[in-house]
């Protein structure tokens, strides 16, 4: 069972949870190990429940998925949070990107792309879709700043790095990415690594966030 996702569910509305389940469960490679209804309950669950992917709901009373999610990256073992908004786009989504999570789906994600999320984020990827990310970074648009404002760590990155740190923040994949240049994906995956390592960046999901915070990439109209 070693090789066995486990994933916690965390919604306020018990048919949905349950209809996670049944997805969840139908899979010879995942299991749910816990539930909760809400992200106060979720927290203390959790440190007492191993997981490794936890579906994160971000409305919901007590505490929401924002500081849920935040407070679940400070565990000693932290688990990936894939955030759910709805299909209007939840305010709350970039705030719970910034907070650690791992990627972020609408809500009506077709199952099998809900099951390809988990299994990405759990092999250490993040979950970045292209037409989310457009939507949700073009609702902030206002929050974001009209010049590009330079961090340090940018300066010691190539240009090939910039170019790769650019079309990420877009929302391509490493296949895109490698047929956009005409690279392997090992070299996309090279030039992601030390992208990470300059910039002291978690994960995709953070180089995303960086790519519009810092100008490098701005939200079309």
């Amino acid at each position: 069972m070693d090789d066995v996702i486990r994933v916690f569910l965390v919604d306020d509305q018990e048919l949905v949870r349950a209809g996670f389940t049944m997805l969840v469960d139908s899979q010879a490679d995942m299991r749910v190990v816990g539930q909760a209804g809400d992200g106060g309950e979720a927290v203390e669950k959790i440190q007492v429940t191993a997981c490794d992917v936890v579906l994160m709901d971000v409305r919901m009373p007590r505490l929401d998925g924002v500081e849920a999610t935040r407070r679940l990256q400070s565990l000693p073992e932290a688990p990936k949070v894939i955030v759910l908004t709805t299909f209007d786009l939840d305010e709350y989504a970039f705030a719970a990107i910034k907070a650690g999570a791992a990627g972020f789906l609408l809500k009506n994600t077709p199952p099998a792309d809900l099951l390809s999320a988990i299994r990405q984020v759990h092999s250490g990827d993040a979950v970045v879709s292209p037409s989310t990310t457009k939507r949700l970074l073009e609702h902030f648009a206002g929050a974001l700043p009209d010049t590009e404002t330079e961090r340090p760590d940018l300066a010691e990155l190539t240009a090939r790095e910039r170019e790769v740190l650019v079309e990420v923040a877009r929302g391509l994949s490493n296949t895109e990415i490698a047929r956009l240049f005409t690279l392997s994906e090992a070299t996309v995956k090279t030039h992601i690594g030390r992208i990470l390592a300059k910039t002291g960046l978690r994960d995709r999901v953070a180089l995303v966030v960086l790519g519009y915070e810092t100008g490098l990439v701005r939200p079309t109209k």
